[in-house]
């Protein structure tokens, strides 16, 4: 009763979220496309409830994979430096002044993209080193990358120009805010190739969140089936980061919820994840816009008031 509920009360939250905001809308001249409140809901708010959606499939189903490759209930990409490196990558983009490269692609999209590629291979490289590279050592390493990342993007503030400093300030706490459609169908089709590869891999993935002896006994290829799906989820966390900022604890907090209302193997909760992650930073968003203040309030830190407390009871009540 009490799973039914919270779906019903996300499913909610997500229909009457595009009529949220500083603007009442009129519903009688939302379907009248000459006037603002069509504007406003059409080019606005639909186009940024449906980019928290994809953007919340994203960071709820990379935590997912990363807490079932690594066998680690804290880890996600946000914990391991990953979403850190991307920012840097979109920070070093914006103080280089850097436009569109080609086909629409920004430079901050690509610095954003190779950052979190690079930050996966470095980890993964790094973890061969490590006597318990999937536990806690693991953890700790990427929690001293995030801290380096950081580093880094302070100088790279302390270098830039005022207008690029109030553009990485910005960035760095994380926004939906999307004009048109562009973004969310970019966004969108990145999770839907997520959402794809994870679900196709869903058996080997199971194997892989027993032991990695359990997947080679049934001859599966374990680092190749590592790698692709860490590719594929960097791939996508890159390229949202570079849009959005980070937005933490989505893909943290998510999986353990999904896990607890539906209690079932990981193959039997791809899915469920997904759309529960995208329903959850949509609400998340929704409170964003329905608090009156003088400015919006960046995503980040709603997930992270949220979130921050979650992170702490997983950890004190780990044995």
């Amino acid at each position: 009763m009490g799973r039914f509920i919270l779906w019903f009360l996300l499913i909610s939250v997500f229909i009457l979220s595009p009529f949220v905001g500083a603007v009442e809308l009129e519903i009688g001249k939302i379907f009248d496309f000459s006037t603002l409140a069509s504007n406003i809901f059409f080019e606005l708010r639909v186009p940024r409830v449906l980019f928290a959606f994809f953007a919340g499939t994203i960071l709820s189903l990379s935590g997912l994979l990363f807490q079932t490759l690594f066998r680690n209930a804290l880890m996600t990409p946000y914990t391991l430096g990953i979403s850190s490196g991307a920012v840097l990558g979109a920070g070093v983009a914006i103080k280089l002044g850097l436009g569109s490269l080609f086909f629409g692609l920004t430079a901050i999209h690509l610095f954003g993209f190779f950052g979190a590629l690079f930050s996966v291979f470095l980890l993964l490289y790094l973890s061969k080193f490590l006597k318990n590279a999937h536990h806690e050592s693991l953890l700790l390493l990427g929690i001293a990358l995030s801290l380096f990342y950081t580093s880094a993007l302070m100088i790279v503030f302390y270098l830039g120009s005022a207008i690029q400093n109030d553009m990485l300030i910005r960035f760095t706490m994380g926004s939906l805010s999307v004009i048109g459609w562009q973004n969310p169908i970019i966004v969108g089709f990145i999770a839907a190739v997520l959402v794809g590869v994870v679900y196709m891999y869903r058996f080997e993935l199971q194997l892989l969140g027993i032991s990695n002896e359990s997947a080679k006994l049934k001859g599966l290829d374990t680092k190749k089936t590592t790698r692709v799906l860490l590719v594929v989820s960097s791939f996508a966390i890159g390229t949202l980061v570079s849009i959005s900022g980070p937005i933490g604890f989505v893909g943290l907090i998510t999986p353990h919820i999904v896990a607890k209302i539906h209690p079932s193997t990981v193959n039997r909760r791809i899915i469920k994840t997904a759309l529960f992650g995208g329903l959850f930073l949509v609400f998340c968003d929704t409170i964003t816009r329905a608090l009156s203040t003088q400015s919006e309030l960046p995503i980040g830190i709603i997930t992270a008031l949220i979130g921050g407390p979650f992170f702490i009871y997983l950890i004190m009540r780990k044995k």
